[in-house]
């Protein structure tokens, strides 16, 4: 024998008044997801009367059809209302929760917390500058021949369209957000005299996507050499100091063939990261190479008695897996909770 009521005028009212009972007893959003699935999904009395309408003679079938409908229509307004009711409310009860009284005295200083990004510039800063280094800083809104020419771009390079690269309005004053703080090198290169031993940190922009890995705006910090007799060797022991410094007595960094421009040779740049979440392991760090000789004569400077190195990395990049960050938007969305965790040491 089936336990699944018969249609009947009485059976459809008894669901909609049981329905709209707990509906109206639901006090939160939880219950009343519960009581949607207990009164309106396939399992609902509701739900097997409806299927009861293949047994309904055909003169009636209209009948019983129009019954159902309306009583799925009762409850599914009544479902939609309270909902409405219940988000008000707890929309209401959160705001209040969360209510700042702002004309009150506040109980104590709260400390704050540097944003790590600045502390780590500082510090990849103070690692160079105790090498006898100097920092080198320079605009961030630049002339296309700093950021492209100088740096032995051709003119038809991929990063030189607007879709790679933000020009200012109009194009033709060849204005452009720096790309990169390579053009802070050229700078120094024409500025300063030799021997040059430069840092070039800060901000530079380009046409990314903001997401858990990418930014279109963020921090760099490159490094220039000019010197007599400067070579790879050079270039080797003073990015292993300074990943040594940043990352661990154990850590290295290794060189991979590549092209860029304004080096030649050129190399990525590999970190052996020894305390890295999840074990040890290698990761790209940035780009590297010995100065290429046209980017030496476009700043006056003889590539037959000088020579020099330069290199490259993210200061945001560094930060994730230094500090085991997941999300690169973390950094740029302001919010103090996640620099407080850093407090005042990166």
């Amino acid at each position: 024998m089936s336990d699944t009521p018969e249609i009947s005028p009485e059976a459809v009212d008894a669901a909609v008044h049981a329905a709209l009972a707990a509906i109206a007893a639901a006090s939160s959003t939880t219950e009343l997801k519960a009581a949607r699935s207990a009164h309106s999904a396939e399992a609902s009395p509701l739900a097997q009367l409806n299927a009861q309408l293949r047994n309904v003679p055909n003169d009636r079938k209209a009948e019983f059809g129009k019954l159902m409908g309306q009583a799925r229509g009762r409850v599914g307004q009544a479902l939609a209302a309270r909902e409405a009711e219940l988000a008000e409310s707890e929309t209401a009860a959160k705001l209040e929760a969360e209510r700042i009284d702002i004309t009150a005295v506040g109980s104590r200083a709260r400390v704050g917390a540097r944003h790590p990004i600045s502390l780590l510039q500082e510090q990849v800063a103070d690692i160079f500058v105790g090498m006898g280094w100097e920092i080198a800083e320079g605009p961030e809104l630049e002339h296309e021949w700093f950021n492209f020419d100088a740096l032995n771009f051709d003119v038809d390079h991929p990063a030189r369209q607007m879709q790679d690269t933000f020009f200012v309005d109009p194009v033709e004053r060849h204005l452009v957000m720096r790309t990169h703080t390579s053009p802070v090198q050229v700078r120094s290169m024409l500025e300063r005299e030799i021997p040059i031993y430069v840092l070039c940190p800060g901000r530079v922009y380009r046409t990314d996507e903001f997401d858990a890995t990418h930014l279109p705006v963020f921090t760099q910090f490159e490094g220039l050499v000019v010197d007599k007799g400067i070579t790879m060797a050079h270039l080797k022991g003073t990015l292993d100091h300074a990943a040594r410094v940043l990352f661990g007595p154990e850590a290295k960094t290794r060189f991979r063939s590549n092209f860029f421009p304004f080096t030649e040779p050129s190399a990525e740049l590999d970190l052996w990261h020894p305390t890295f979440k999840g074990g040890a392991r290698w990761i790209e760090w940035g780009g590297c190479g010995m100065i290429n000789a046209n980017v030496l004569r476009a700043a006056g400077i003889d590539p037959e008695e000088y020579s020099g190195f330069a290199f490259g990395m993210g200061i945001e990049r560094t930060l994730m897996f230094r500090s085991d960050v997941q999300d690169m938007r973390d950094m740029a969305e302001g919010d103090i909770r996640f620099s407080e965790q850093f407090g005042m040491v990166v």
